[in-house]
């Protein structure tokens, strides 16, 4: 299978009926309106509208910047257009780009959590169309232009631009420009080139194409060396026909005066213009290893195919998404938006517009996490001539590439809002798109200030390679890859997986110096269970868990992580040969469902079937000692199918004994119980119970069996929209956390850790 072959990812087929059907089953388009306030009593309505809204009005009106703190305006984002350029199809008019610009509004919030509002301007005149948007300035944050025909929209966004103290951006321009910026930076390193003395021809002289040439020229790209092309041929100094104030701007003394002897001897060629555009002779005249952009929708200028059947030296990018190298312009606005508005810029700049080219190169360039190569249908992508320019879905952009405008945006003094720390920053916005993010910040931090040496127990899996190194490049600790050597090496080489670098260590089993001391430690724990000294030391030898667990209990690692090639109960078990449980304390499994902003502890989800009303107190204590460590006050409900005894049955019976077992053992934190579901989470609810313990909601729910609690979790992550993290194990002397199987590298890291986390407790 060939490079091209392997890059390939399948093209979605869409049927007219099936798009049809996408828009109008349910509620007719993409949107709706959502209040994120309460409104469900009289109050709520008092402080939502009169009188309540009359403070805030004043407030805005005394300083307008305070607008931005009372008001949707530092979320919202406008998508405007005419219709008079829409996709490929032309001048449609402004109703039939609603489809177009409601899906952008829907990226919007998709990829950056930026809301946004279409608006369809029912002109062509440019006049008329200013005066339409310039007085929408106090609704929205920025203004995104769309599918604007040139050259109005050039006239359109200066003059906006020009009006308004927001961001005004035209993405068919710059989106384009910028991606395309992002995919040659990477190409030029992988040739060899310099951005000064790279000849580059632009076919083309529409919005894009013009807005590309003027980037590459704002990066240092030398303006002799580009010679921008349209249907007449060679833009040239001295050519009259068919020429506007903006192609002129770009002419060039050159005595070439076709497409074809433009190419000849190019380093690149951008192509924005038509299908066929580019033929085998002007491919074939361009100089060795030629950077290829043919980014015409929806068929490029010439396809990977055709290239390939030239040359094989080639580096491809087009605008389609069954071909590697995607100029994709979701890669571009919702970020860039992202980070404009949250430092209030007035406008967005050739500064901002370089820094998310430049971290989307950057990005591309580093190793990929499992959600990125989920895209490509398993095939990984390495940086390379396959792979210049980031995937839409992957999940690190959010976090790259409105720091990176942000901050350009604060140097160049067009943001209004200073950021105090931009590491800071980048956590909070993947936390905008991950749920975990949020609920895993303080553990990070708190591991970061005390770094642990982590055991990764099957190093031998891709998976938990890239696990490892991403524990060590986010200076968590140590990563120990416990396995055999020259496998883990043979599998980083394929996978393109660096593990010559600081903060990883592997360690084989067979030939390390400690094998001995772990057998003899195992050898006194299990020699009344049936286990002969050969049958320890074998164990030692050819069991990673055994051998990373006996690690941690020795002292030589302070915590393990496994479980992704083996069963949650077969690994525990092995682990348990190796590790007590804490002096006073019971095993159990904790898992954490996020859902609607909420962080909830569900016990015991992975180990104890059917518990006595002893081992439920036991589990509702390690349940709140875990919520404690974790940052969260503690609020347990003993949930059962009854609530405060009706109705009534044994399992009622077992959780009310298990209160009393409680109120003995004067625990410190809140609890009550027997209580259904619903009483537990529900405020409203809760109130018809006024001798309740619990000051609130509760956080931590104790089963009364592992059947309900695991049930429970699963409903909750596949019909509730939650995220669940776990389950966490708790109650043990040494911390090792065991992850489900075949999990994904960044579930690994998360469980690596808590397990660093909880080893610092």
């Amino acid at each position: 299978m060939s490079e091209a072959d392997k890059g390939r990812r399948t093209r979605a087929i869409v049927t007219e009926q099936e798009a049809l059907d996408f828009h109008s089953q349910g509620r007719p388009g993409k949107l709706e309106i959502t209040p994120t306030k309460p409104m469900a009593t009289q109050r709520d309505l008092s402080l939502a509208y009169s009188p309540g809204v009359a403070v805030p009005v004043k407030a805005i009106a005394a300083d307008p910047a305070t607008a931005y703190d009372y008001t949707t305006r530092g979320n919202m984002v406008a998508v405007i257009s005419n219709g008079t350029a829409i996709l490929g199809l032309g001048n449609l008019g402004a109703l039939a780009s609603k489809p177009v610009m409601e899906g952008k509004s829907v990226l919007f919030k998709r990829f950056a959590d930026v809301d946004s509002i279409d608006l369809e301007v029912d002109t062509e005149n440019v006049d008329e169309f200013i005066n339409c948007v310039r007085y929408l300035g106090p609704s929205f944050g920025g203004i995104n232009l769309e599918d604007i025909k040139a050259p109005e929209c050039f006239i359109i966004e200066t003059r906006l631009r020009e009006l308004m103290d927001i961001p005004v951006f035209h993405d068919d321009q710059h989106g384009t420009a910028i991606i395309a910026a992002a995919g040659l930076i990477n190409a030029l390193e992988l040739t060899g080139r310099d951005l000064k003395t790279t000849r580059l021809v632009c076919n083309g002289a529409g919005a894009a194409a013009i807005a590309c040439v003027e980037l590459i020229k704002s990066m240092g790209f030398n303006p002799e060396n580009i010679i921008l092309c349209d249907t007449k041929g060679v833009i040239y100094q001295g050519r009259t026909e068919g020429m506007n104030q903006w192609k002129s701007a770009h002419a060039v003394k050159t005595d070439r005066r076709s497409l074809e002897e433009a190419m000849n001897g190019a380093d690149v060629v951008f192509g924005l213009s038509q299908k066929g555009a580019f033929t085998e002779d002007m491919i074939r005249s361009m100089a060795p290893r030629p950077i290829i952009f043919a980014m015409a929708n929806p068929d490029p200028e010439i396809t990977p195919e055709e290239v390939s059947r030239i040359r094989d030296d080639a580096i491809m990018a087009t605008g389609r998404s069954d071909y590697p190298n995607q100029v994709n312009n979701v890669l571009g606005f919702p970020y860039i938006f992202r980070g404009a508005l949250d430092v209030r810029a007035s406008t967005i700049n050739d500064a901002m517009k370089i820094a998310a080219a430049r971290a989307l190169a950057s990005l591309a360039r580093e190793d990929v996490p499992d959600d990125v190569a989920a895209a490509y249908q398993g095939v990984r992508p390495r940086f390379g001539p396959q792979y210049i320019i980031p995937v839409p879905f992957d999940p690190r952009l959010i976090s790259a590439i409105p720091v990176a405008v942000a901050k350009a945006a604060i140097d160049s003094g067009v943001a209004r809002r200073d950021i105090p720390s931009l590491e800071g920053y980048a956590r909070e916005l993947s936390a905008r798109r991950d749920p975990i993010a949020s609920t895993l910040q303080r553990l990070y931090e708190r591991v970061r200030r005390h770094p642990k040496r982590v055991v990764f127990a099957e190093a031998e899996e891709e998976q938990v390679m890239r696990a490892a190194v991403s524990y060590a490049n986010q200076q968590l600790g140590t990563a120990v890859l416990l396995g055999r050597e020259d496998l883990i090496r043979a599998t980083a080489e394929r996978a393109g997986i660096e593990l010559d670098r600081p903060g990883l260590e592997i360690v084989n089993a067979r030939i390390s110096t400690r094998v001995e001391a772990y057998t003899d430690y195992l050898y006194a724990r299990l020699q009344r269970k049936g286990y002969l000294h050969r049958d320890v030391q074998r164990l030692i030898k050819t069991d990673r868990n055994h051998f990373a667990a006996c690690m941690v209990a020795l002292g030589d690692a302070d915590a393990m992580v496994t479980g992704t090639t083996r069963n949650y109960s077969t690994a525990l078990e092995e682990v348990r040969r190796c590790i007590d449980a804490k002096p006073g304390h019971r095993v159990i499994g904790v898992s954490l469902a996020l859902t609607r902003g909420r962080t909830v502890f569900v016990a015991d989800t992975a180990v104890h079937d059917m518990p006595s009303a002893e081992e439920l107190a036991d589990i509702a204590e390690e349940a709140a000692g875990i919520a404690r460590r974790m940052g969260y006050e503690p609020r347990v409900a003993m949930l059962a199918y009854s609530t405060f005894g009706h109705p009534t049955g044994e399992r009622s019976e077992r959780v009310r004994e298990a209160v009393k077992i409680l109120d003995r053992r004067r625990v410190d934190f809140e609890y009550d119980g027997e209580m259904a579901a619903d009483v537990a989470l529900n405020g409203k609810v809760m109130e018809q119970y006024p001798f309740c313990r619990l000051s609130g909601t509760a956080n931590v729910l104790v089963m009364p069996a592992f059947h309900s609690a695991s049930i429970s979790t699963k409903m909750l992550q596949e019909l509730g929209g939650s995220t669940v993290i776990g389950p966490l194990l708790v109650g043990l002397d040494k911390s090792v956390q065991i992850t489900s199987m075949g999990a994904k590298d960044s579930d690994i890291v998360n469980m690596a850790a808590i397990a660093a986390y909880n080893a610092g407790t």
